[in-house]
């Protein structure tokens, strides 16, 4: 009499796979950030991102193809035009497209459709796609991308992350849990007097 044995299930709750282990098989990555997203994902968290440290908690000690960070620029604003020339020479390929005025006044630029191709384009190139946004818009393109092979990684603010683009995702971050990596410091404010002549060496200032 033949003995079939029952292949036991998973048990509940159990780790079949460690962070460890999903990092060790990330291979390549290419990073994609939602400029826009992530400004007012910051906001909403009351910090300053420190780009130099992203860049870091992003790529995780794997191998990085390119990361590349989509924004509107207005040209005549000199501020933001210092911070892309600093994004571009820190490891950063910035892809801009001009703010649009809409008609409540408001100005935007849509990348939506740069980021999509610039995933599309690249697979072949990469193992793992890091994106930064929570645009369910381009959850279409992040389905397309795991169907060719692509292991995709979302990072956004979950209080503004579609639902449908967590879904079909193979790993969802929230930036609320990773704030103190990716946060400028605060330099701790030391007095430092205009002057001091005229007081005493015995006088307080």
């Amino acid at each position: 009499m033949l003995n079939h044995s029952i292949p036991s299930l998973p048990i509940e709750n159990e780790i079949l796979f460690s962070p460890e282990h999903v990092l060790e098989n990330r291979g390549r990555v290419a990073i994609f950030i939602d400029g826009s997203n992530l400004f007012y994902a910051a906001l909403q968290l009351g910090i300053e991102i420190d780009y130099t440290k992203l860049l870091y908690r992003l790529t995780g000690g794997s191998r990085l193809l390119r990361s590349f960070f989509y924004t509107g620029v207005d040209r005549t604003n000199e501020k933001q035009q210092g911070f892309l020339l600093w994004m571009r020479r820190n490891g950063y390929r910035v892809i801009s497209k001009d703010l649009v005025q809409l008609p409540d006044g408001s100005k935007k630029a849509n990348l939506d459709v740069e980021i999509a191709v610039d995933m599309m384009s690249l697979v072949g190139s990469y193992d793992t796609a890091v994106l930064v946004s929570g645009d369910g818009d381009l959850a279409y393109a992040v389905n397309a991308v795991s169907y060719r092979g692509v292991r995709v990684e979302v990072v956004s603010l979950r209080s503004m992350t579609s639902d449908s683009l967590i879904n079909v995702a193979d790993r969802y971050i929230d930036l609320d849990t990773v704030k103190e990596d990716i946060q400028k410091t605060q330099r701790p404010y030391t007095y430092r007097p205009l002057s001091t002549a005229g007081v005493g060496a015995d006088e307080e200032l």
